[in-house]
């Protein structure tokens, strides 16, 4: 077995996300992409646009909260890499972020098989 160097990120699968999980590094497929909406935000008192987008892997499906910018980056079908996200709760549904310390690129990996009968999100509840 290869060790891992400490500097190599460690990614988790979607059945593996708990609520108030930090860190987290994942690789998922874009399955559908919500309508963005306006929302005012208590941080910064700014406008700002978000959509819900369902991503997942084999293991399960979870809710992703992506803002602003990061909407326009993703295509349903996309697979992307997300690092140093985390796991919050919103209307006791699991949702997994990118926040403001995260990134989000496309990946080159693939996916050919989701599980969808895995819905992690509805953890919360």
């Amino acid at each position: 077995m290869r060790r891992r160097s400490p500097h190599e990120a460690r990614f988790l699968k979607v059945s593996q996300l708990s609520a108030g999980a930090r860190g987290i590094n994942i690789v998922v497929k874009v399955l559908e992409i919500g309508e963005a909406r306006t929302v005012y935000s208590r941080r910064d008192g700014r406008e700002h646009r978000v959509a819900d987008v369902l991503v997942g892997d084999e293991t399960g499906v979870v809710l992703l909260s992506l803002w602003d910018d990061n909407i326009d980056k993703v295509q349903e079908g996309d697979v992307i890499e997300i690092s140093n996200g985390y796991v919050s709760t919103f209307r006791n549904e699991l949702r997994l972020n990118v926040g403001r310390y995260g990134s989000l690129r496309r990946s080159e990996r693939e996916i050919p098989n989701i599980n969808y009968s895995n819905n992690v999100s509805r953890r919360g509840r």
